[in-house]
């Protein structure tokens, strides 16, 4: 009876021990998203436009918000979104709208680089409901004021257009797969009308009929990329990690908000772990991929854009259970020494982002001191998760 009660006492000893590590390294974890992200807001002004390079940043910053309920990091997305009016393009004619083309003018209001800007403001909104509190417990109180149905007006007058058309094609990049099916999933949760779920996939549907890959499951940029019309210098597939991450990690986000009743999920689910495995397999053993995935000489070096959406797609998967934890382990710590060890500078900056652009560039200079604001976001997303995963494990 001693032994099986002393037995019993160190198992709770290492148990509680174990608990405890993970518990620190957590807060590590969360100090370091506080240095990554203090270090961008005191740089740079929340009163910027609501472009695509901006509104990925305020993902990954409400992320860190949701986690740690710091008043600051609600603050400056608040900020940002007031400073534009809850809206992204502002052309007011639905008769002008465009998206058939790349475009920053006001008219592209249908284009996926204006509508990004909806998840935070959506996230917002129920924010300001008091629906969405951070996972601390700790629920601040908006400062929002006035009816906060102002804040997704847009949002439901340009996704519900979108929703109510005829047309599929809106989605001929890859990069429009983070940016607006989460929008979908989200204006689904927003109004519970299933036509959002359905365009989603009609949408999608019409993107791997142009830029998937079909041998790998992995996503080209976009048509122009298309192997064998396009090669790396060296005659292989040209598969740019950015514009992957942007899909792995936009599977992950439709996965969290899309009902689990929904008729067409299985597809989603299958997509995204045969993405998720094939991404795996082209990791460098020092934890990144390079620029163009399958061609290391194409580009050759570290990329913190690309590394950053896989880390985090793969970590929501395991954290959620789409992925096994021992397969995607060794990935997963790669990808987060990386980040932490190469890509996080000793001042809070996140290196090694390349620069805006659709494919990896021979010759292109990327170092320590490349940095942008979606790779922050990518930065805090991966972050964030990582804290999940040592809570969980």
């Amino acid at each position: 009876m001693k032994k099986t009660l002393s037995l019993c006492f160190a198992v709770l000893l290492c148990t509680a021990i174990h608990a405890a590590s993970h518990n620190a390294r957590a807060k590590k974890v969360i100090a370091i998203i506080d240095k990554v992200n203090t270090y961008w807001q005191a740089n740079n002004k929340a009163e910027v436009r609501a472009f695509w390079d901006n509104a990925a940043y305020h993902t990954g910053n409400m992320e860190a918000w949701f986690l740690t309920g710091e008043p600051r990091y609600l603050n400056y997305s608040l900020q940002w979104a007031e400073h534009n009016n809850w809206m992204g393009a502002t052309e007011p004619d639905p008769a002008k709208w465009e998206y058939k083309t790349y475009g920053e003018d006001q008219r592209h209001v249908l284009f996926g680089d204006w509508q990004i800007c909806f998840q935070t403001y959506i996230d917002l909104y129920w924010v300001a409901m008091g629906k969405y509190a951070p996972q601390t417990g700790n629920a601040q109180r908006t400062p929002v004021e006035g009816n906060p149905a102002r804040m997704v007006a847009r949002a439901k007058e340009v996704m519900g257009y979108e929703a109510a058309s005829k047309a599929n094609d809106y989605w001929w990049w890859a990069d429009a797969l983070y940016m607006v099916m989460p929008v979908m999933t989200k204006m689904y949760k927003l109004t519970g009308d299933t036509r959002y779920l359905d365009k989603l996939y009609d949408n999608i549907r019409y993107s791997d009929s142009i830029m998937l890959d079909k041998e790998t499951g992995i996503y080209f940029r976009d048509g122009k990329y298309v192997y064998p019309k396009h090669k790396t210098e060296s005659g292989k597939k040209d598969f740019w990690a950015r514009g992957d991450g942007w899909v792995l990690a936009g599977l992950a986000k439709v996965l969290q908000d899309l009902p689990r009743e929904y008729k067409h999920r299985q597809f989603f689910v299958d997509k995204y772990v045969t993405l998720a495995r094939a991404v795996a397999a082209l990791q460098q053993k020092e934890g990144y991929w390079t620029r163009s995935m399958m061609d290391p000489a194409q580009a050759p070096g570290p990329e913190t854009s690309g590394t950053a959406f896989f880390t985090y797609g793969m970590l929501w998967g395991v954290n959620n259970g789409y992925l096994p934890r021992k397969e995607f382990k060794k990935v997963i710590n790669k990808g987060w020494k990386y980040l932490t060890k190469t890509a996080l500078q000793p001042d809070g900056k996140v290196g090694y982002v390349q620069p805006i652009g659709e494919k990896a560039i021979p010759g292109q200079v990327v170092d320590a001191n490349s940095q942008a604001n979606f790779g922050v976001g990518a930065f805090l997303l991966a972050a964030c998760e990582y804290v999940r995963y040592l809570d969980n494990h």
